[in-house]
């Protein structure tokens, strides 16, 4: 009689968000064993039966504890994300979870052995590109609450050792992930741009970085995997800088419409913006533009991910069209376009 071989348990944080339920997915696909760690129950349907799920905060040790526990691998998402003009009252927030939820998720892992330990991060952490093309070398040069705590988090990951005093941890930076369930600023553009009411700002040639959310997910799989990634910091991305312009028309094309005819020029946008902030603040409303979205809207953000490609062999399953069309597709099936 045959013994059934016993699968790796990995365990996700995170795993209701964005783009958690498709790492759950991409780790059935390879066979593993998947144990959960989430604020929030999964919606139903999101992930097999057998997918063992947990309720907890990675900022309760004694949960995150519980959780790792049998674990051979760790795919750590749960953050608190970006948000465009933070009050300062959230420092603390983002402190708090980005950084002490890393920091007990981390001292877990070591405790219960795993054997790797994947972060997702952000290429956020590298603050503004000055133009330039920027590769894992790079200072980074946060400035934001979120990313800065992120590349706190990052340095407590890259210095965990396993047991036998080898590296655990490996940093995936993303490039700004798009897909059907990631809220945010392309969400609000599909949105409009499905509403035919929206007019670029700017010539629309900065440049942006973008993977696809399931590439992604395949992304931590991979990390999981390979022995030499370990101990490293890599970016992940789809392979292309992408101009904005090149972005809106490929949701344009996606949704059947025409892309925008007419642009507005950045410059009084800005200003206007940055107006509208101000008087906000006098009068005590929330102004719905501030000079942070003109200026995360024409930014210029090049970011090289060919040493995943190269060095671990991640090869990018979607590109900016096929992106595109599926993340408009399952909009349209949910009924959110």
């Amino acid at each position: 009689m045959a013994i059934a071989k016993r699968r790796p348990l990995v365990v996700i944080t995170g795993a209701t968000g964005a783009v958690g339920p498709l790492v759950v997915q991409a780790f059935r696909a390879e066979g593993y064993s998947i144990r959960t760690l989430s604020l929030d129950p999964p919606l139903a349907g999101a992930w097999p039966d057998d997918v063992e799920t947990i309720l907890g905060d990675v900022t309760d040790r004694a949960v995150v504890n519980a959780a790792l526990q049998g674990a051979e691998s760790v795919v750590h998402l749960a953050a608190l994300l970006h948000i465009i003009d933070p009050s300062p009252a959230l420092r603390e927030r983002y402190e708090r979870i980005n950084v002490g939820g890393t920091s007990n998720v981390v001292a877990a892992a070591i405790q219960a052995g795993v054997r790797r330990l994947v972060f997702f991060s952000t290429i956020a952490v590298y603050g503004r590109s000055g133009g330039r093309v920027l590769t894992e070398d790079a200072p980074p040069c946060p400035d934001t609450f979120y990313a800065r705590t992120k590349l706190a988090a990052e340095k407590i990951v890259l210095e965990a050792k396993g047991r036998d005093g080898e590296r655990i941890g490996v940093v995936l930076r993303l490039g700004t992930v798009y897909g059907s369930r990631v809220k945010g600023n392309f969400q609000r553009l599909v949105h409009s741009l499905a509403r035919g009411c929206f007019i670029p700002v700017g010539a629309g040639s900065n440049r942006r970085t973008l993977i696809y959310d399931r590439d992604a997910a395949r992304a931590a799989v991979l990390a999981a995997e390979q022995p030499e990634a370990a101990g490293r910091i890599f970016n992940v991305t789809d392979g292309e800088f992408h101009a904005m312009n090149a972005i809106i028309v490929a949701i344009c094309e996606a949704l059947g419409r025409r892309p925008p005819r007419w642009m507005l020029p950045a410059g009084p946008v800005r200003c206007l913006a940055g107006l509208l902030e101000d008087c906000g603040r006098f009068f005590g409303f929330r102004s719905p533009v501030v000079r942070a979205t003109i200026d995360k809207y024409t930014e210029d953000m090049a970011v090289d991910g060919s040493c995943f490609h190269a060095g671990i062999g991640f090869v990018p399953q979607y590109d900016l069209a096929m992106g595109w069309r599926e993340t408009v597709a399952e909009m349209r099936r949910s009924g959110e376009i």
